[in-house]
């Protein structure tokens, strides 16, 4: 059976360049704008504040996992914040751990931290498919996969690089699946948590190639056209055959950056009648004829 979310995580080309060891003790406060660049964190010990842009703030706790695959404007902080709306000063301790607050004795909080990166073109696309903030409780199985991550980033094993990229996977998927249900805040996790709209996603994933309608998605889901139309708009943030194109557009890139395709085929292979009826759908979408983005990739090296 297809499996709508590892296909969109696995398309993302998920890599971690960056983690490291953060501890902080004392009033701190740490502000920083990261539009477009996903992070993670895990609490090792102790807590802290976090307020991102568009969220209530959060205490973190030992063992909780956070990831913003699109992050926005965030604070972290102490739980009780400093005076004052500045930055607190940080320094590196001499096992390479950065320290927020003051700089001796035990922290009141250890953090692990680190970036990730989306080799996909069309990493934007895929992002909003997912929820703009995951927060899973009490899973050790994550803090364990973070840490070979780091453990990872830090040697230079053979394949390291590849290592990185299937372990970064396996964290996505784990962190998304632990945070499924209708809390979830709207986007393909809310859908697939909901058992009669994920059968209807399901089935987009399996056949894109379909002239699907809402009557017949509707019905894959057992529900009426309307009641359909508005619960998986209200679940996944967008309206079905958006959705659905927004699928076939992500499958047309990966296909085109390929090289040993035709425009004919991608159009067949995504669920299009003809090379130019696709062609005018894709640069619709994409800014530029399916053509030129191909020869545009062919010249480019692939992330």
């Amino acid at each position: 059976m297809t499996d709508p979310l590892a296909e969109v995580v696995t398309l993302l080309q998920p890599g971690a360049p960056f983690s490291k060891i953060v501890s902080a003790k004392g009033p701190w406060r740490v502000r920083r704008s990261e539009a477009g660049r996903p992070f993670y964190c895990v609490i090792l010990e102790g807590s802290s504040r976090l307020a991102v842009d568009g969220h209530e703030p959060m205490t973190l706790e030992k063992g909780d996992f956070v990831l913003v695959p699109a992050t926005f404007d965030f604070t972290w902080s102490s739980l009780v914040p400093p005076r004052g709306k500045s930055d607190s000063g940080h320094v590196t301790l001499p096992d390479g751990e950065t320290r927020h607050g003051n700089p001796s004795g035990p922290p009141d909080v250890r953090m692990l931290v680190g970036y990730c990166v989306f080799g996909s073109p069309d990493a934007s696309l895929l992002v909003g498919l997912l929820p703009r903030l995951v927060l899973v409780r009490g899973e050790p199985r994550l803090a364990t996969l973070v840490q070979l991550v780091r453990d990872e980033s830090r040697e230079r094993r053979p394949a390291r690089d590849v290592v990185l990229a299937r372990l970064l996977e396996v964290i996505l998927i784990e962190a998304l699946r632990s945070s499924a249900g209708t809390a979830a805040s709207p986007g393909l996790l809310r859908g697939l948590a909901d058992e009669r709209l994920a059968n209807a996603i399901r089935r987009m994933h399996e056949t894109p190639t379909k002239a699907w309608t809402i009557a017949e998605l509707a019905k894959e889901a057992a529900l009426s056209r309307s009641a359909f139309f508005e619960r998986f708009s209200r679940a996944v943030g967008t309206a079905p055959m958006e959705y659905l194109l927004r699928w076939r557009m992500a499958l047309a890139k990966d296909l085109l950056r390929r090289k040993e395709v035709t425009v004919a085929e991608v159009a067949e292979r995504v669920g299009y009648s003809s090379a130019s009826t696709f062609s005018v759908a894709f640069a619709r979408h994409v800014g530029q004829p399916p053509t030129h983005y191909a020869r545009a990739r062919a010249t480019s090296p692939r992330p």
